[in-house]
């Protein structure tokens, strides 16, 4: 397959075959999975589809995870900070998280490749209506991730909560200045001057994708000298009982735009969220979206969460012309958490710099994640939610 992923010609054609990495227009391209259009009458779907079965682990099958669940701190040396599952090869815990960038858009780089096996994916709002993934990969690796896109300013948030290396094509001049002025500089790889492996070109049918090997990407980190040793990455707890007080939650919205908005449908036989992604724009604000099942051209496996969590960030502009997104992404704020098919209203917490993402309940103290990957939609603080029975909308909004 390598022969295959890293073709010799790749330099020749980094350029003339993708055009710039850094834009992003509306979507122009036909989604290859079949639409499933909502019913006409109301924005919300009637029924729960029921993926197909995967090989993926549940924290359900770990009969020895303890009454008082993994974290804040003191994870035993096989357990996964960031999922509080235990990994196939605990090797993998020691080197720092893999964040890597992931386009959404246009819709013909669905679906993407390597989603399925990151502990954590962060989505947010970019620009033009369009998000973008940060997918953090610690626990497993994936033999192919991508396609790679640009940076923002918002990584830099994810590099210093999780200690990160972060992989990217390229991005603004006024990003990279950030980015390239932090401390973290160092732990910063894109396509140029890293070159192939770890960063290669793929040219499936044609189209020319910039794609990595986690493994390689750990390899080249090392041989950069990039300080590559495991981190510390307290902060997360995770429970395997589902907390008192929550709501019933079948269906969760995230509408970013007319362009970008998804549904996470849970899936009582397997305890997850199944994530499904517009095909359509829809101008009707909601009356009119198209879903289809999002899936991983990696794993073929459907993406799946074992928790959805929607925060509400201060969103700022940092530029309009071109438009140019900030975060004021410390401190804490209103948090929604969806899991075991429930949703407890909660607070994001994350104090300074270098703390990851944490929860805290009404109570004051720590809230759990339930065991298992954790998928993150980073909404503003002007957004909009609104409960309709077991659904939940949220519809972004930057004032």
């Amino acid at each position: 397959m390598y022969k295959i992923l890293w073709i010799a010609l790749f330099l020749a054609l980094a350029f003339t075959a993708c055009g710039p990495i850094g834009v992003i227009g509306q979507p122009t391209n036909t989604p290859t999975l079949a639409a499933t259009p909502l019913p006409s009458s109301t924005p919300f779907p009637t029924q729960t589809p029921t993926p197909a079965a995967t090989d993926t682990p549940t924290a359900t099958a770990t009969p020895d995870y303890p009454v008082e669940g993994y974290g804040l701190s003191g994870f035993p040396t096989d357990i996964n900070p960031l999922t509080g599952l235990k990994v196939e090869n605990p090797a993998l815990l020691d080197r720092r998280p893999l964040a890597i960038k992931v386009p959404n858009l246009p819709r013909n780089v669905r679906p993407q490749w390597g989603l399925s096996l990151a502990d954590m994916v962060y989505e947010y709002y970019t620009e033009e209506g369009s998000t973008r993934f940060i997918s953090l990969f610690l626990g497993k690796d994936a033999e192919m991730v991508g396609p790679i896109r640009s940076a923002r300013l918002f990584d830099g948030n994810i590099v210093r909560m999780y200690k990160a290396i972060l992989a990217f094509g390229s991005g603004d001049i006024r990003v990279r200045n950030r980015l390239f002025s932090a401390e973290y500089a160092k732990r910063l790889i894109s396509e140029f001057p890293a070159k192939c492996p770890p960063m290669c070109r793929y040219e499936p049918n044609g189209v020319n994708y910039l794609v990595t090997n986690t493994a390689e990407l750990t390899k080249y980190a090392k041989e950069q000298g990039i300080d590559n040793g495991r981190q510390t990455l307290d902060g997360m707890y995770f429970n395997l009982a589902a907390p008192a007080g929550g709501q019933p939650a079948d269906h969760v919205f995230a509408r970013f735009s007319s362009a970008i908005y998804n549904r996470w449908d849970y899936d009582a036989t397997t305890g997850k969220f199944v994530r499904n992604s517009e095909t359509t724009d829809d101008m009707t604000n909601g009356q009119n979206e198209t879903y289809a099942p999002l899936t991983d051209r990696l794993t073929k496996a459907p993406i799946t969460a074992d928790n959805v969590a929607v925060i509400l960030v201060p969103h700022e502009y940092y530029s309009v012309v071109p438009e140019i997104v900030d975060m004021q992404f410390t401190g804490t704020g209103t948090a929604y958490l969806f899991r075991d098919g429930q949703t407890y209203k909660v607070k994001w917490s994350r104090p300074s710099f270098d703390s990851v993402l944490s929860l805290v309940g009404e109570d004051g103290k720590p809230f759990p994640f339930k065991p298992g990957n954790t998928w993150v939609e980073v909404m503003g603080v002007y957004s909009k939610a609104e409960q309709k029975g077991n659904d939940w909308r949220f519809t972004f909004n930057i004032p």
